[in-house]
Formats: C-alpha cells, sequence, structure tokens
C-alpha cells in the first residue's frame, strides 16, 4: 500500500472506525440485531477497511417503526422548513467532500477525479435543486361538470408515507441523493439499504442528515445483504414504495416480492446503450465521447455506452484511434494522482466480465486491445485493462447482455435506418448517443432511438433538473427532475359542494 493511500485511509479513519454501527435508526447508529458484520474491501488492494453492521428483519422492522413514528413531525413542518433541510445537507455535502469522494474511492474504487467532481459535487447539487421544489409541490383546481349540484374540486399532492431506498454499487452516494432529496421534498420518511459492498457514504450521509438537524427517523439506515435487509425491506407491509436501482433480473425478483403488498415501485435497471458515430461527425469528439462512454467508472455503468455503432466509411480509422487511446489509459488506485480508470468492484465481477471476453472471442469477435489483468504492482487488485472488440455480429452475447465491465464492441453499419433499427432492437432502453454534424439527423434519430435518454455529441450527462430512467426492460419510473418527486406522491382529489 502506497503513503498516499495509507494518509487517506488515516484521514477517513473516524468514519471506518463507526462502521460497525451502520444501522441507524431514529437518528441513532448502533449495531445489526444480531451483530453479524460484514467485511468491505479496498478493490484496488483487496485489503479489508472496515466492518459494516450485517442488518436483517429486525433491524428493518425498527427502521420502518422510526420512520413512521418520524412521518407526523416531518410533515407538520412547512415546506419552506423542509426545504432548509435539504439545502442544509447540500451544504454539509460539500463541506464534507473531501472526506465523502475518499470514502466512495476507498470503497468502490473509481479515481478520486471522478468521485469528487461528479458523485459528490452533483449529489449537493441534487439536494439543492429538490430544496427548491418543496415550496413548490402543489395541486391543481379542476373546472369540473357534474350533472348536478355546485362544487369546488381540486387536488392535492400528498406523500406516499415511509419509502424503502435501495441503492447500488456502482455510484453509491450520488444514486442516494437521487432517491432520498425527492423523498424527503415530498414529505416522506425514508429507509435507506445500500449495496453491502459499498456502504461507507451511506453511513455518512445519514450522519450528515441528523446533523442537519432532521427530526429523528426521517432518515434511517439498515446496511445488509440484499437476500436478507433488502428482502425484508421489499417485503414489509408499513413500506408504501420501494426506489430500487439494480439489475434488470433483480428488479424482477423485487416486482414479485412486492405485489402482495402492492407497493408501488421505481426501477432503474440494465442498459446495453447503443452509441452511434455518424460519419460526418467530429470524429476526434466522438472518440473520445465513446471512450468515456464506455471507461467511466470501469465500465459499471448502467447506461455506458457499450455498443458502439461506427458507419463503415470511417470504421478502421475509428477503432485505430479507439484502441490507440484505450491502450494508454492509465490504470491504478483510485487514490493515485494520475489514475484515470481504477478496478472493478470485485473479484468476482472481474471474472463476469472475463467471461464476456472469453465468450466474444469464442464467437468469432476480434479482440484489438486489453482485456487481461495487468502485472506488477496492480496485481493484488481487481484491474482488467480496458477492451475493445470488433467484428462483432448483434447476435453475440457481448453485443446483447449487460457486461458492466471495460468492454467497448464495436459494430459498423451502413445507413441511418439500419442503424436505428439495430440500436433499438435490444431488450433494453436506458440510454443512447449519437455523433453528427446534421441538426436535422439528430432530431430525427433522438427521435426514433428507444431510450430514457439520448445524448446528442455527448454523453452521460447528468443534470438534477433532467428525468433519467428506461423504456423496456430498464426499468419503469424515473429519477431526477419534476418526475422523480411526483413518483413520491400521491394524488387526492377533494370536491367542496357549494350548493
Amino acid at each position: 500500500m502506497t503513503a498516499v493511500v495509507s494518509e487517506a485511509i488515516d484521514e477517513v479513519r473516524g468514519v471506518l472506525d463507526r462502521a460497525g454501527d451502520s444501522i441507524v435508526v431514529g437518528g441513532r447508529p448502533g449495531p445489526a440485531a444480531g451483530g453479524d458484520l460484514i467485511e468491505t474491501f479496498d478493490p484496488a488492494t483487496g485489503d479489508a477497511i472496515a466492518s459494516i453492521a450485517a442488518g436483517t428483519a429486525e433491524d428493518v422492522d425498527r427502521a420502518v417503526a422510526a420512520a413512521t413514528r418520524a412521518l407526523g413531525p416531518w410533515q407538520e413542518l412547512s415546506p419552506a422548513a423542509r426545504g432548509r433541510f435539504l439545502y442544509d445537507i447540500a451544504s454539509l455535502i460539500e463541506e464534507n467532500a473531501q472526506e465523502l469522494a475518499t470514502l466512495e474511492t476507498l470503497d468502490n474504487g473509481k479515481p478520486l477525479t471522478e468521485s469528487m467532481y461528479l458523485d459528490v459535487s452533483i449529489a449537493a447539487e441534487v439536494f439543492r435543486y429538490y430544496a427548491g421544489w418543496c415550496t413548490k409541490l402543489s395541486g391543481q383546481t379542476v373546472p369540473i361538470s357534474p350533472p348536478v349540484g355546485n362544487f369546488f374540486t381540486y387536488t392535492l399532492r400528498e406523500p406516499l408515507g415511509v419509502v424503502g431506498l435501495i441503492v447500488p454499487w456502482n455510484f453509491p452516494l450520488l444514486i442516494a441523493s437521487w432517491k432520498l432529496a425527492p423523498a424527503l421534498a415530498a414529505g416522506n420518511s425514508v429507509v435507506l439499504k445500500p449495496s453491502e459492498m459499498t456502504s461507507l457514504t451511506a453511513l455518512r450521509l445519514a450522519e450528515l442528515a441528523n446533523e442537519a438537524g432532521l427530526p429523528a427517523g426521517v432518515v434511517n439506515l439498515v446496511t445488509g445483504f440484499g437476500q436478507t435487509a433488502g428482502q425484508a425491506l421489499i417485503e414489509h407491509p408499513g413500506v408504501a414504495k420501494i426506489s430500487f436501482t439494480g439489475s434488470t433480473a433483480t428488479g424482477q425478483k423485487i416486482v414479485a416480492a412486492s405485489a402482495p403488498s402492492l407497493k408501488k415501485l421505481t426501477l432503474e435497471l440494465g442498459g446495453k446503450s447503443a452509441n452511434i458515430v455518424f460519419p460526418d461527425a467530429d470524429l476526434a469528439g466522438a472518440a473520445q465521447g465513446a471512450l468515456a462512454a464506455i471507461f467511466l467508472n470501469q465500465g459499471q455503468v448502467c447506461c455506458a455506452g457499450s455498443r458502439l455503432f461506427v458507419h463503415r466509411s470511417v470504421h478502421d480509422e475509428f477503432v485505430g484511434e479507439l484502441a490507440s487511446a484505450a491502450g494508454a489509459i492509465q490504470l491504478g488506485h483510485g487514490l493515485v494522482d494520475g489514475t484515470e480508470m481504477g478496478p472493478l468492484i470485485s473479484g468476482a465481477q472481474r471474472e463476469r466480465v472475463e467471461g464476456y471476453l472469453a465468450s466474444g472471442t469464442d464467437e468469432g469477435a476480434t479482440l484489438v486491445c486489453g482485456g487481461v489483468r495487468p502485472n506488477g504492482e496492480l496485481t493484488p487488485g481487481n484491474f482488467l485493462t480496458p477492451a475493445v472488440f470488433t467484428d462483432v455480429r448483434d447476435d453475440m452475447r457481448i453485443a446483447r447482455e449487460e457486461i458492466f465491465g471495460p468492454v467497448l464492441t464495436v459494430l459498423a453499419f451502413d445507413d441511418e435506418d439500419e442503424v436505428v433499427r439495430r440500436a433499438n432492437d435490444s431488450e433494453f432502453g436506458l440510454a443512447a448517443g449519437l455523433w453528427t454534424s446534421d441538426v436535422k439527423r439528430s432530431h430525427r434519430v433522438a427521435h426514433r432511438l428507444q431510450a430514457g435518454t439520448v445524448w446528442v455529441n455527448q454523453y452521460n450527462m447528468l443534470d438534477p433538473a433532467a428525468p433519467f430512467g428506461g423504456y423496456k426492460a430498464s426499468g419503469y419510473g424515473r429519477d431526477l427532475g419534476e418526475e422523480s418527486l411526483i413518483g413520491f406522491t400521491q394524488t387526492k382529489s377533494v370536491w367542496v359542494g357549494l350548493d
């Protein structure tokens, strides 16, 4: 372990030492009811860095009970008062940005620059954005035409109650903010369940929420495994909604498990996003955009541009530039200056990705570069060099299944209609990108692509005001924007007789 990493661990030692008390119920941190712990590891070194509480159904019961008790005090506050709490959380995130970014990089492996300027920075902006919504969530007066009588009719937007928020390991703090901020702005209380592999920033976020002065029990945290703590939260009759980000397979299980209680659901699931380069594009810009689209966060991004369609007339030139740039990406510990790509989250995830690399070769694709474990000082970590495949057919597994790793598949195309049809020939529909200098084509193709987000001459851009979510097997409901806020409410119609 380098001195830089050791110093960083020392700087966040307080949080690491408190990790065993990661069940936060009613504002009070403590151990799991059963006393069990889960070790969490630095994926760049394989070293254990902390042990978090392994929550169970008993802990979920306590958290839901605390959240239920907190509903009254939280909803009795004025909208402006709730907004001030969210503003304060945003400010506290910014004040503790270095600590949060260091924790995220230690837990997840991504470069510190990504943790700081993407995860932490946007998380603060999300809380600030929804703080402004607290005073703007309103109903409507409804012009009605009853057969008899005279009525004044209006609607109210009311919170759902206790909501469960289940967050994945690839963007732990960021996606927690996507769910927590609108849920609170709408007047709900929450039970947050992070991934057992990346719970440290969730613990710190719960602490900051308490530091901001939220009423006890408005924000509760239960760490633990999905099959225990997560399952108990999904099945709990006192939970009105589950907002989940993760794999499509897990999303399908959540739908089934939540059916008996008819919970409301928001599901942001998997993707196999198409990124299309037309021959009239700025090819240098498109190449850099294509690399960022797939290799950000080691390719562990649900909307990653993993299917790169390149027009045949520029295909060979473009692939050559991609391969050269991909081969120059600097791998390393995320806390070390100059690191451009870190390790995969776990050894199991790396083996899963390596299985896809073998499948691609076996099915006839050409591995142009990467896809190997680096030697030397990076050997203990879960590193894998960025891979680029060509000669890919649409029916190959690497072109159809979500790999969730640094693997880019390049597919040639000849015309617009063909590439739109092929891009849409997927069970997923989370995101897409296209690169062109033709403004008419940009709008025409964007309208035809079956995806929840379409980026033109850019990729992976996010803003708290822009809804994010998928078509088809990529889920339903939306994070971010007004849509997410509305998704944490229910509508009541009120009829007042005036005769």
